[in-house]
């Protein structure tokens, strides 16, 4: 059957000029666009544009399509600003229209990140084409600081609902909240997945999947099922629902009215069926159907098995709680990692100095930093043989040599400290590489043939706060002034005159006030398309390296302005 959708939207396209490549919006005028439905439920959505006159074909999941539209209709119920977008019907295409004005992707953001968003920055109430782009332009930036990879999404796919991009991202803010609590911090009864030799530094290394695959495994293997070979846990050990089954019981509560009396079920799918029924009895039918079971859609089974530890982990505590101080992630070291993911690197970095020992994350990041940089024939991709690790340690050394002909400051930094995890040689690599990151766009705006220097960036800003007639102004990245974001808030509207409501900025002479200020500064710049990573507490206590890097994003918005 196909479906026929009369359209008018915006497309963005890639322009060569003698200016360079640029981004260019084309209306695409009513197109007429068939939905072709396949046997493994992809939808390829095609037809020609007035831009082109090449077909175009954008295939996308349905199940997912199904399983995100769920979600957020369950999820997003008890928020007041949310109600007039649900129910999304999932027979339609009313996904990729109700985030198009963006306040269902700010919401969704909080939702698996709370606090990531000030709601003063969201525009409410009847929005006009520039006030959706601000919406959508701060869910985007926002997205990408908590980890997100928006490569090719731009506000502009999103109004034109390309279903994807969309998916796509859909995809990774839900990911980032359910698993923003499988960890031993959220989670201490963890610690019984530990294997022998195992002691509790080694559970933070564990990518949450793994961790949900030793979850399960722990489960099936209490109530001597069979042997599960970790691997296939999430593939076709539960793929004809019996593990899952044993799994829900064993999880359940002795009242939840939960059963195994689904096992008899000789149909597979049917089987499935009555195990998402007990499901439900948990609270817990989401993001998979009983094809999806049988099928093994392993995204959407891994979210389900996901939200099932999430609201039933039923691990015993420890007799003797540990002591999971040390364990705990940093702001700083939250900050690397989500701009270190946000770039797209593979795969996706979960412990900051674990997942860098063998280089390779490093060295993407090198590229995406310098594209052409790294001479990938220099570099190390197998591991198994017995001078693996001595592989491992040469593209440790490479990537310290990369950055030492940068002119990175790693005085006293070397491969093998890279290669040994040391926290201290990592986090200075990466800082360096995120500070050459955030710099290259200034360095190419003005045209300059040396990196940016601090100075230039203080000079600007005191300068455009100047020309805007504002009062405040700062000396250097430390200076206390900073602490009450009135002048990054100053900043934002000099850049962009009359976007700061003034009457939701405090005099900032309590804390209570310049973290209120902050969380304001920080998603207004991200609303005016400054991607900034800082986190609102980096500027309360004015941290240099952080404040930098506010500043230095501002800096880029406020240049592109005036180009």
């Amino acid at each position: 059957m196909v479906k026929v959708h009369k359209v008018v939207t915006m497309v963005q396209i890639r322009k060569e000029s003698q200016g360079g490549a640029r981004d260019v919006c084309v209306e695409v005028k009513s197109s007429h666009i068939p939905h072709t439905f396949t046997d493994q439920g992809i939808v390829k959505k095609g037809g020609m544009s007035a831009v082109s006159e090449e077909g175009t074909t954008d295939s996308y999941s349905e199940e997912e399509k199904t399983a995100f539209a769920d979600w957020i209709n369950s999820n997003m119920a008890n928020d007041e600003d949310c109600k007039p977008y649900l129910d999304i019907d999932v027979n339609t295409d009313e996904l990729w229209t109700k985030i198009q004005d963006g306040i269902l992707l700010c919401k969704m953001i909080n939702l698996s990140c709370p606090g990531t968003i000030d709601e003063r920055a969201i525009n409410t109430g009847k929005l006009d084409q520039y006030k959706t782009t601000e919406n959508l332009n701060l869910a985007l930036n926002s997205a990408s600081a908590i980890g997100c990879n928006i490569e090719n999404i731009g506000a502009v796919d999103l109004q034109g609902g390309k279903p994807s991009l969309v998916l796509r991202l859909l995809w990774q803010i839900i990911r980032i909240g359910l698993f923003a609590r499988i960890d031993v911090q959220h989670s201490p009864g963890l610690v019984q997945l530990l294997k022998d030799g195992e002691d509790m530094e080694d559970l933070p290394k564990l990518t949450p999947e793994e961790t949900l695959q030793r979850w399960v495994s722990f489960h099936l293997v209490n109530v001597q099922i069979y042997e599960f070979r970790e691997k296939h846990i999430l593939e076709k050990s539960l793929m004809h629902a019996e593990g899952y089954l044993y799994l829900i019981k064993q999880i359940a509560p002795s009242d939840s009215g939960v059963d195994l009396g689904p096992l008899k079920e000789k149909d597979p799918e049917q089987r499935a069926e009555l195990m998402l029924q007990n499901a439900d009895k948990l609270g817990c039918r989401a993001f998979v159907t009983p094809k999806d079971v049988v099928q093994g859609n392993s995204k959407l089974n891994t979210a389900f098995v996901a939200n099932l530890f999430n609201t039933w982990p039923a691990l015993d505590l420890p007799e003797e709680m540990p002591d999971i101080e040390g364990l705990k992630e940093t702001r700083e070291e939250k900050t690397f990692r989500n701009w270190v993911n946000s770039l797209g690197v593979s795969p996706r970095v979960n412990h900051l100095y674990s997942d860098m020992m063998d280089g390779l994350i490093l060295l993407q990041i090198y590229d995406k930093v310098r594209p052409g940089v790294v001479d990938w024939g220099r570099v190390n991709w197998k591991f198994e043989d017995p001078g693996g690790n001595m592989k491992k340690m040469e593209n440790c050394e490479y990537a310290v040599e990369l950055g030492k002909d940068m002119k990175f400051s790693l005085v006293g930094v070397g491969g093998k400290d890279i290669f040994d995890g040391n926290e201290t040689s990592t986090r200075a690599v990466v800082w360096e590489l995120m500070r050459a990151f955030t710099l290259a766009p200034l360095q190419s705006l003005q045209g300059s043939e040396g990196p940016i220097k601090d100075e230039e960036i203080v000079d600007w800003v005191i300068i455009t706060l100047q020309e805007a007639g504002k009062e405040t102004s700062i000396s250097s990245f430390q200076d206390p002034e900073i602490s009450s974001s009135r002048v990054v808030l100053d900043l934002i509207d000099a850049i962009k005159p009359g976007s700061i409501d003034y009457t939701s900025v405090r005099d900032g002479t309590n804390p209570d006030e310049r973290l209120s200020n902050a969380k304001y500064a920080i998603s207004m710049a991200r609303k005016i398309g400054a991607r900034v990573y800082a986190l609102p507490e980096d500027l309360v206590e004015v941290k240099p390296k952080m404040v930098l890097t506010v500043f230095a994003c501002l800096m880029g918005r406020g240049l592109k302005k005036v180009q």
